[in-house]
């Protein structure tokens, strides 16, 4: 199989809630390219799903670092500080993410929540 459709086998397997399945096929994508985003993205979010909110929170958080421009990965930060309680930054992500797109509307639907 190609990276891509290795990558769309644990997209399709995460978005059913089979994580280590999904997992498998991340970890031979991150094999094969070691820095590609959307696996290591998808990791993350299954780190939180699997009850990691912590090493979720640093995987996300590292993404965003490393590609500021991913309004996804940082909604995805900001929803994960949420959950972790960190309402100030997350609110602050918020607020980034709509500066650069003001119509973000995942991003718009909870910002509403923020003071």
């Amino acid at each position: 199989m190609t990276v891509d459709e290795l990558y769309q086998k644990g997209f399709e397997a995460r978005c059913d809630g089979r994580y280590g399945e999904a997992k498998l096929f991340f970890m031979s994508v991150l094999g094969q390219e070691p820095e590609h985003t959307k696996a290591r993205w998808q990791m993350g979010l299954i780190q939180g799903f699997e009850g990691d909110f912590d090493g979720s929170f640093e995987t996300l958080r590292a993404l965003a670092s490393e590609h500021p421009s991913n309004l996804d990965v940082r909604y995805d930060l900001a929803m994960t500080m949420m959950m972790l309680g960190m309402m100030d930054e997350a609110c602050t992500e918020f607020n980034a993410i709509l500066e650069i797109d003001s119509t973000h509307e995942k991003t718009l639907q909870q910002v509403i929540y923020c003071p």
